[in-house]
């Protein structure tokens, strides 16, 4: 097995950008150094790094195991300094996957309050492993269906399906279910990276959906569907402004849509560090007042 020594002098060598820079961070000779990470690609069986005269590159491997080890030597961390302090002070990274454009004020104001905390945070709509890519806390939409996750339901939202003004004007406003088939749509993936080919309507049914563009940001979809391009199901939250002010109208919003809820969800373990523990406190208020249940009445 691979020590965390030898992650950690790998981490360095990485963020140093040179053997001899990450030897003279770690107080080693550069000679053990560079000795240690042969030994350990030898172990591995690949090749992480390419040495450059001038830089060093990582490998598809080398990039992988960054990306894992960063994880894993700050959770090593974090276990020893938890046992070191017992003030409960938040410490260490923290890693967040969160999609749309209304935390910032969170993110600030967490690490403005925790000045020994380093924040990551993944911008995305997809439903990421999060055990495998070392994500602490993330605000999910839909079910969640994973035993190793805690979800806490914060709201509910609605999905509606949405155009611009200009596509229904070109292509005409669907006045039943018959009449939407056909239309062109910008969809996102309904499991993994399928892309999604049909949407659900408000009976429990579905209908199939001709997709014009796939994509799992949701800002995207929206932008998409301001555009022009077609119809977008989407978070009566997300597209609450551009509806009031005409900028995309509903498409029979009492046949197509789904109640969805929201949740706020974390990895389960038997000890939620500080850092964890309160960044959901926090976020808990923030999203709730962000996409409060009246947010799902059109």
């Amino acid at each position: 097995m691979i020590s965390i020594d030898r992650m950690t002098e790998f981490l360095a060598v990485i963020s140093s950008g040179s053997i001899s820079g990450a030897a003279r961070k770690l107080n080693v000779e550069r000679a053990t150094l560079s000795r240690r990470m042969s030994a350990l690609e030898a172990k591995l069986g690949v090749r992480l790094i390419h040495r450059r005269t001038t830089k060093l590159v990582l490998t598809g491997a080398g990039q992988e195991l960054h990306r894992r080890a960063r994880h894993v030597v700050a959770s090593a961390e974090e276990a020893w300094a938890s046992v070191r302090r017992l003030d409960d002070q938040p410490r260490g990274l923290l890693r967040v996957s969160i999609a749309g454009p209304h935390f910032d004020d969170l993110f600030i104001k967490y690490l403005l309050d925790f000045p020994n905390v380093e924040l990551e945070i993944l911008s995305t709509s997809h439903h990421i492993d999060m055990l495998a890519d070392g994500v602490d806390v993330a605000v999910r939409i839909g079910e969640i269906d994973d035993e190793n996750l805690i979800a806490k339901k914060i709201s509910t939202d609605r999905l509606v399906a949405v155009a611009s003004p200009e596509y229904l004007a070109e292509n005409g406003m669907p006045k039943n279910i018959a009449g939407f088939k056909g239309a062109q749509c910008i969809v996102g993936f309904a499991a993994g990276w399928t892309p999604s080919k049909t949407w659900p309507l408000l009976n429990g049914k579905t209908v199939e959906i001709k997709q014009r563009m796939t994509t799992n940001e949701v800002t995207t979809m929206q932008a998409a569907a301001l555009s022009g391009l077609g119809c977008a199901l989407l978070p009566s939250s997300l597209v609450a402004d551009n509806l009031e002010n005409g900028r995309l109208l509903t498409i029979l919003p009492d046949v197509i849509g789904k109640e969805i809820p929201i949740h706020l969800v974390y990895v389960d373990r038997e000890y939620i560090e500080p850092k964890v523990r309160v960044f959901i406190d926090r976020a808990m208020i923030v999203v709730a007042e962000l996409l409060p249940p009246k947010a799902t009445n059109l």
